[in-house]
């Protein structure tokens, strides 16, 4: 423990801190914005493909801090990270970036979405990244105290000229403690290298970074910065009892490393909707332990700052719902914004803070509809944060914060099911004036709710679509994602919050049966929910399918049964995956000899025999209503570029026409759905103990599949004969 005490670092003489400094200028001249954006950068991003492109996400608000030299238990769980909203982590850390550049923050960040769309859990991954950096070596960050030694007689401490250091570094800093009468620590924490006067200040600080050629300048707080009030008076008074030498008096300072931490308020704080001044100060006089300091300090009327806005200091403040308060509440803070300053009864603050601040839409916009809107504007940088669009971050809120909660084992797809359903609410239905390309617009106004989310979640282009349509689709889903960006209602402005899924599950969660929750009880909540619950967005009026919130609860069963009945193919191991890839690999050899005019060898006949029109016929209605001579020149042609782009390299038709060997699949898969219904059917009967009424290779067959349910796909036995007879019932009645 000692020597992990040393290597840290923690406590420190002034003039051991100046050669830290002086070695490493970037990590130790840090106002609070490039000490976050340095936490931010510690942890590093990485690219995330998504349908409409790539886009940038950083670790940070993943909590994925288990490496890093640090311990992985006793951090947080990975359940408060935030899924998603990669976009609104590029505006806060480009906003960050931004007051770095400056040199201050010089305007509180205000996200603003509805109820729910996690702008606190975002607030709460970034102070919680910084809380770790502040334990790593480059996270390490100083603060300083006043020592005041006792004398020689363990009495009184003076100032006579003969009273000098113990220390080697002529320094009180490393006395031990029965060899410390009194010490002083601000509640301001400022920054050690405040202690210098401006002049040496901006000279050591342009030496220090020309010799590290760093290209920035350094922040304003220690270019233009001063102490705070209660140092610059212990300062000064020591400097005249020491006559002007500003050794002796730095002797007095011991810097002493610090971490932040949200629980113990130190740098990171979040400040409700209180209608009052966030600082204040109060006098320290009074206190017992400075009546033992020298006349020339104990004489002197002492106030400290304390508060919200000091405890905050040098890292990240949070104003919670801010616009819930008054706005003569808050106005010091937009001036203090401008200024940099807020007026205490004493003295000036100084503000070293990213600040942070949350709202709903609705107070918001009551915001703008203010006549003082138009000059508090400026001084705020706004980041939207809308409910998610994409299904499978959804569900990774639900899975990763709601689950653990139920007290019930979880049936697959349950989670999937209200996932998807909730991102259907929230969609708005695309408009065909909004695109400038007609044709883009036609297509994107003929999307269906389940394929706008297919879409976004998955890059799935719909079936029904031509080859030359699919590519148009296919190239512009960032336009698909962002038509009502500059609209009155932004998408994922409104529809089910993740609150009211949480109370659903839950719910649905305590009616289980047989301690399971499969998406049967999850459907019927649904339903309920839809007839009964009082919520804005259920009062919408049905547009084109899109806010049709009771018809949504059917698409999701659809979606539910399309995924049991592929487990089941995959289960039952009647049917080869491979037959549709190895039938269109054969299409395509007899597409390009009929292209080019050629016969086919027959490997069967020995003999040379025209391509095969009935193969060709066959296949093409399966995939296509364009089949004929100009839709197998295009399919070449493209296998034709494939190839001068990837010289060398076998074909991969699953990578070049993958909505065509979908397509295939689902043909083949449709051909075959008496045998599908036969192995369901088969799977109940075991279960429900009535095997003997099955042929014995059949009962074999049935219990070799409720095997690989239960073991490949994670089906409870109970669940799974949920599930087969919600397929059997809906889709495979007819099949015998």
């Amino acid at each position: 423990m000692r020597e992990r005490f040393g290597a840290q670092r923690r406590v420190l003489s002034f003039s051991e801190f100046l050669a830290m400094a002086e070695a490493d200028p970037a990590r130790h001249t840090r106002d609070a914005a490039r000490y976050v954006l340095g936490a931010i950068e510690h942890f590093g991003s990485y690219e995330h493909r998504r349908p409409w492109g790539t886009e940038r996400r950083y670790r940070i608000f993943d909590l994925a801090f288990a490496g890093d030299g640090l311990p992985a238990n006793g951090r947080r769980r990975r359940s408060d990270h935030l899924q998603g909203h990669e976009r609104v982590q590029e505006a806060v850390v480009q906003a960050v970036s931004a007051f770095a550049r400056e040199g201050r923050s010089n305007r509180l960040v205000l996200l603003h979405g509805p109820n729910g769309s996690a702008k606190s859990t975002l607030v709460a991954c970034l102070m919680r990244g910084v809380e770790v950096y502040s334990e790593t070596d480059d996270g390490a960050t100083y603060r300083f105290s006043w020592v005041f030694p006792s004398g020689s007689d363990g009495k009184g401490i003076g100032f006579s000229s003969e009273r000098r250091p113990a220390s080697t570094d002529e320094s009180y800093a490393h006395l031990p403690e029965e060899r410390i009468q009194v010490k002083i620590s601000p509640a301001l924490r400022d920054h050690p290298l405040l202690l210098l006067p401006r002049e040496e200040r901006r000279r050591f600080l342009n030496a220090c970074y020309e010799r590290a050629g760093l290209s920035t300048s350094p922040p304003d707080l220690l270019w233009d910065g001063e102490l705070s009030h209660q140092n610059q008076q212990i300062f000064e008074a020591l400097l005249r009892a020491y006559r002007g030498d500003l050794a002796r008096v730095l002797a007095h300072v011991q810097v002493e490393r610090e971490y932040f931490s949200r629980r113990y308020r130190r740098g990171l704080v979040t400040i409700g909707p209180e209608m009052a001044v966030d600082a204040h100060e109060r006098q320290i006089t009074a206190d017992q332990s400075l009546g033992r300091l020298p006349a020339s300090l104990s004489a002197l009327t002492l106030f400290e700052a304390v508060g919200d806005l000091v405890d905050g200091r040098g890292g990240i403040l949070e104003f919670s719902d801010l616009l819930k308060r008054p706005l003569d509440a808050w106005r010091y803070l937009l001036l203090a914004i401008e200024t940099g300053d807020v007026a205490l009864r004493t003295s000036q603050l100084t503000i070293d803070s990213v600040l942070l601040a949350t709202s709903n839409d609705l107070h918001l916009q009551a915001f703008k509809q203010h006549p003082e809107f138009l000059s508090f504007q400026g001084r705020l940088t706004f980041v939207r944060m809308p409910y998610l669009l994409d299904v499978e971050a959804e569900r990774g809120i639900y899975e990763s914060q709601i689950v653990p909660q139920l007290g019930v084992a979880v049936a697959p797809h349950t989670i999937y099911v209200a996932a998807l359903w909730a991102v259907l609410t929230r969609l708005h239905r695309p408009r065909r004036e909004n695109y400038r390309d007609p044709a883009l617009g036609h297509l994107a106004a003929s999307l269906s709710p389940y394929e706008k989310v297919r879409l976004l979640t998955y890059g799935d282009i719909p079936e029904r679509l031509s080859e030359n349509e699919a590519k148009l689709l296919s190239a512009n889903v960032r336009a698909i994602l962002e038509e009502h960006d500059d609209g009155p209602s932004v998408e994922g402005s409104v529809g089910a919050s993740p609150r009211e899924i949480r109370a659903l599950l839950l719910g649905s969660a305590a009616r289980a049966s047989r301690g399971v929750l499969t998406p049967i009880e999850v459907l019927d909540a649904l339903e309920e929910f839809c007839r009964t619950a009082d919520y804005d967005f259920l009062k919408r009026n049905p547009d084109g399918g899109y806010y049709a919130h009771e018809d949504f609860v059917l698409v999701v069963r659809e979606a539910w049964l399309d995924r049991v009945e592929d487990e089941l193919r995959d289960a039952s191991g009647l049917f080869d995956v491979g037959r549709p890839s190895e039938l269109f690999s054969r299409y395509i050899i007899h597409a390009s000899h009929d292209v080019k005019g050629e016969r086919v060898w027959n490997p069967v006949t020995g003999k040379d025999e025209p391509p095969d029109a009935e193969l060709l016929r066959r296949v093409e209605e399966a995939i296509t209503d364009e089949g004929g001579p100009d839709f197998r020149k295009d399919l070449i042609s493209r296998i034709a570029s494939y190839a001068i782009d990837h010289p060398g390299q076998e074909v991969d038709y699953g990578e070049v026409f993958p909505d065509l060997l979908r397509r295939l699949s689902a043909s083949y898969f449709r051909e075959h759905r008496a045998q599908l219904a036969e192995i369901g059917r088969a799977i109940v009967a075991v279960v429900e103990a009535r095997e003997k009424d099955l042929e014995p290779d059949l009962a074999s067959r049935a219990r070799g599949a409720l095997r690989a349910l239960e073991e490949r796909h994670g089906y409870p036995t109970h669940a799974a004969v949920v599930a087969l007879q919600e397929l059997l019932s809906r889709r495979l009645l007819d099949y015998t």
